[in-house]
């Protein structure tokens, strides 16, 4: 009789989990389609080279030597992070470092990489100058006559440390680190 009756008590507790599991409806849940999908990094605005930017490798630093290869002003870049002083970017999906070598006493890393890097795109105000104009910003060159706006998307911006005020009759800049 013990028997039967734990026989009986298995029985009914598997029947109560068989109507248990069968009761549970697991296709009708579904997912809340109005909650986003998380992502891995924030979307950021897209943002533009001020100016032209020479490069060595994956380093762009204040100097910003005229002989070595060229960036176009008005190329899309992101900003990764700033440490210390140097600026991790993204240009056209390769990663570069902008360095703030020479500048350090007069401007902090964000200062620089703010003038570095625009949200508007300057290839619409290159687009309004005359054909020469374009043609030597597009070539990183200068020409008599160019305005310090002109002078600044072809070249960069004059180092800091040795142009302390934009609003000085000349800059000075440098074709290489030896002069």
């Amino acid at each position: 009789m013990p028997g039967l009756l734990l026989n009986r008590a298995i029985l009914l507790i598997a029947a109560a989990a068989a109507l248990f599991a069968a009761g549970c409806k697991k296709d009708e849940v579904k997912p809340d389609s109005a909650a986003p999908a998380a992502s891995a990094e924030p979307v950021q605005p897209t943002a533009y080279t001020c100016c032209n930017f020479h490069y060595s490798g994956d380093w762009i630093n204040d100097g910003n030597y005229a002989q070595l290869p060229m960036i176009p002003a008005g190329t899309p870049i992101r900003l990764k992070s700033i440490d210390r002083y140097i600026a991790y970017v993204e240009i056209e999906g390769r990663k570069y470092r902008l360095g703030l070598d020479y500048g350090r006493t007069a401007e902090t890393t964000e200062q620089w990489a703010n003038k570095l890097i625009v949200k508007d795109d300057p290839k619409a105000r290159l687009a309004a100058w005359s054909p020469a104009v374009r043609k030597a910003i597009q070539g990183g060159q200068v020409m008599p006559g160019m305005t310090k706006e002109q002078v600044i998307m072809s070249l960069g911006y004059p180092m800091t440390n040795e142009n302390p005020r934009l609003d000085a009759p000349y800059w000075r800049y440098w074709w290489s680190s030896w002069g």
